[in-house]
């Protein structure tokens, strides 16, 4: 524990910031419109080599891994139907984010890959093994984001006429992350297989435990399918930052992506994040905090500003509303354009909601229409503009200012954007001692911290670690 609170005060000492690359296999992902640019190729989501490609470059910018988001449903809150998010390929169609992993890893040696999958529409027996083969098949290179719905027509295309409240789909996610964690950690001990030729016994049986997990939403009595994988358990990662939300990342994640209009409120989220982690008994600096956020660069402040105002010619006012009516569950056509969204509650994504609800950058109150022209770029997250210098400042200040690790970044094009950080951004924050030069050995997890392949002793997880047998 202390040498991890250690390299964590030399990370904070030297401002290392971190970058995560948000992508989704859809057309549409954050920035509405945008795949009518001539440049992008975002509707190369359904070729491999698109994926493939995407990898090598970010490995090449030492990115600590891509993040794949997903949905499964469609957005339909904008109106109450869901004709707008087909016409502007607002995240549908979409394909299955863990489909593209084994291709990229085999391309990458370094690369982390984190797979969104949600707890509400997918039995965790069949789901553990899917991720312990990506960790076995990546060297143990995967991550996954938990996610516990908040799209209403995925719950009514899975049977159910709504989704659970939003609380009540935490607790249910609990009991999810308890039976995976057994699973994971308590089912099999590490020398289980021992592959004796001579006694003809590929596994040892007294060393695979069947785990008794019987709860108020699952029951399962069996043992884990899949051998340990190098993590057993994936990288946790987490995107809640709602009061419950904050609770749930606290015992479980390892990674934590947040969502901030401005650096004060980024600042207050992520106090409340460190505080929430020593609470539970973690070490404040036990999770990485990236924020959401696009960069639009090229060489000269000039450029890039033109650069941008090339890309307003192809983003789409009422596709980034349907965007944000999905993620905070209010329906953004019932307002005027210029009418404040006020004190609007949500069974959604409750801290996208308030984003919105705290003062805007020139500290008034924020529109409709201030909060559809906000996400044409980016979505939910700010976007920032300039060249090299200037965004590394803009970088280091918001890493000061808000005790914030690193950045999630979305792409304006596809892979342009990702490109353009690559050439521009990365060097620049090179010479100034701010970003790595290289990746850390091991897993993603050792990657991210720095203290070993598996969960630290600290973390919800480890409670339920098999305990070793001697030999019969």
């Amino acid at each position: 524990m202390r040498a991890t609170r250690n390299a964590c005060i030399l990370d904070r000492m030297t401002r290392q910031i971190r970058f995560n690359a948000f992508d989704m296999n859809c057309v549409a992902h954050q920035s509405s419109g945008m795949w009518r640019h001539p440049e992008d190729q975002a509707w190369r989501y359904k070729d491999l080599t698109y994926w493939t490609e995407l990898a090598k470059l970010l490995e090449r910018g030492t990115f600590d891994g891509i993040f794949i988001a997903d949905v499964l449903g469609t957005y339909d809150v904008y109106g109450g139907s869901n004709e707008a998010a087909i016409r502007h390929g607002a995240q549908v169609p979409v394909n299955d984010p863990l489909l593209l992993v084994s291709a990229m890893a085999l391309v990458t040696e370094n690369l982390g890959f984190g797979v969104t999958a949600g707890t509400a529409y997918e039995h965790p027996y069949p789901f553990a093994r899917r991720m312990s083969t990506l960790d076995h098949l990546t060297n143990g290179r995967v991550g996954w984001n938990v996610v516990t719905g908040y799209l209403p027509s995925a719950a009514r295309n899975m049977g159910h006429d709504d989704q659970l409240q939003h609380d009540d789909r935490y607790d249910h996610a609990d009991e999810y992350l308890e039976v995976l964690y057994k699973l994971w950690e308590g089912s099999w001990e590490d020398d289980a297989v021992i592959r004796d030729r001579e006694s003809g016994v590929f596994t040892d049986p007294t060393k695979v435990h069947e785990i008794g997990h019987k709860g108020k939403h699952f029951t399962v009595p069996g043992i884990h399918l899949s051998e340990p994988s190098p993590q057993r358990t994936p990288v946790i990662y987490q995107a809640g930052a709602s009061k419950r939300g904050i609770g749930f990342a606290a015992e479980n994640a390892e990674a934590i992506f947040v969502a901030a209009s401005t650096k004060e409120g980024l600042k207050e989220t992520v106090a409340k994040l460190r505080d929430a982690l020593e609470a539970a008994g973690r070490d404040r600096y036990s999770a990485r905090i990236y924020t959401l956020l696009t960069i639009i660069t090229d060489e000269t402040d000039e450029k890039a500003q033109a650069k941008f105002e090339d890309y307003l010619q192809y983003t789409n006012d009422e596709g980034a509303l349907v965007f944000m009516s999905g993620w905070m569950g209010v329906d953004l056509s019932q307002y005027d354009l210029d009418e404040p969204i006020g004190n609007v509650k949500s069974n959604a994504i409750q801290s996208a909601v308030a984003n919105f609800q705290r003062p805007n950058a020139e500290g008034g109150e924020w529109t409709v229409r201030d909060i559809g022209r906000n996400g044409v770029i980016g979505g939910l997250g700010p976007f920032i503009v300039g060249g090299a210098v200037s965004i590394a400042d803009q970088l280091q200040e918001w890493v000061e200012e808000t005790d914030v690790d690193g950045f999630n970044l979305a792409y304006a094009i596809t892979p342009g954007t990702f490109e353009d950080i690559v050439e521009f951004v990365i060097p620049e924050l090179r010479k100034r001692g701010a970003y790595p030069e290289a990746y850390a050995p091991g897993t993603l997890r050792n990657k991210l911290h720095g203290a070993g392949d598996r969960l630290p002793d600290d973390h919800r997880g480890a409670q339920y670690r098999v305990k070793a047998t001697a030999n019969a």
